[in-house]
């Protein structure tokens, strides 16, 4: 190594200088080039609703509570006609007097019930929860004045005009879901598309009650 070093160094200036840019030989350069036409460049599918969710810090206590259940393959599958979810900020999770887990509170005060059927319950009111901000179907149309099923039996969610103006001076104004209100009273905050389904981020939570 010292000797061929030694003799680079020796080399004459005036050959150092001939040798430009377009000279230089770059890694590869002696594989042959595809043929015109050939290259296709790489691309990145579209993101799936479980990707928008991990990424998304202000959701990650629904996506927690989500994959408990077994409809988070809703959000990881694709095929089908897709699925619109409607996704609480954890600010408005937190905001709950009782957690999702812990379901509506029970009148006559507290129970006393076995581990086992605590648990159990609490699965179920996840379950409920959950599937009360999914409509298995998209995309869905915001102003046609339609409710849609959820995935909880007997609950249905309907999106309302909202007052006049309410889209004004938003960067997505034009957007259909600037000018709606959810149930009467709860924001949608930015929509994402995803390859099955939409993610829409929500400021209030939908309640699991029918």
């Amino acid at each position: 190594m010292h000797h061929l070093l030694v003799f680079l160094l020796a080399l004459p200036l005036s050959i150092a200088q001939s040798i430009n840019q377009d000279q230089m030989v770059l890694p590869y350069s002696h594989l042959e080039p595809e043929a015109p036409g050939s290259y296709t460049p790489l691309t990145t599918a579209q993101p799936r609703l479980a990707d928008l969710l991990t990424i998304e810090p202000s959701a990650s206590i629904f996506f927690s509570y989500a994959r408990e259940t077994n409809m988070s393959e809703l959000l990881v599958n694709d095929g089908g006609e897709g699925c619109t979810v409607l996704v609480p900020t954890n600010k408005a999770v937190m905001a709950l007097a009782k957690k999702p887990h812990q379901g509506p509170a029970v009148a006559g005060g507290a129970i006393q019930v076995a581990d086992e059927e605590r648990d159990a319950e609490s699965r179920t009111n996840v379950e409920r929860w959950v599937a009360s901000h999914i409509i298995p179907r998209s995309p869905i149309d915001l102003l046609g004045e339609t409710e849609y099923e959820t995935l909880l039996p007997g609950k249905s969610l309907r999106f309302v005009r909202a007052a006049l103006g309410k889209g004004h001076g938003h960067e997505h104004e034009h957007d259909e879901w600037t000018r709606v209100l959810l149930n009467g009273d709860i924001r949608i905050l930015s929509m994402k598309q995803a390859s099955n389904g939409v993610l829409y981020l929500i400021d209030g939570t939908i309640s699991p009650s029918v």
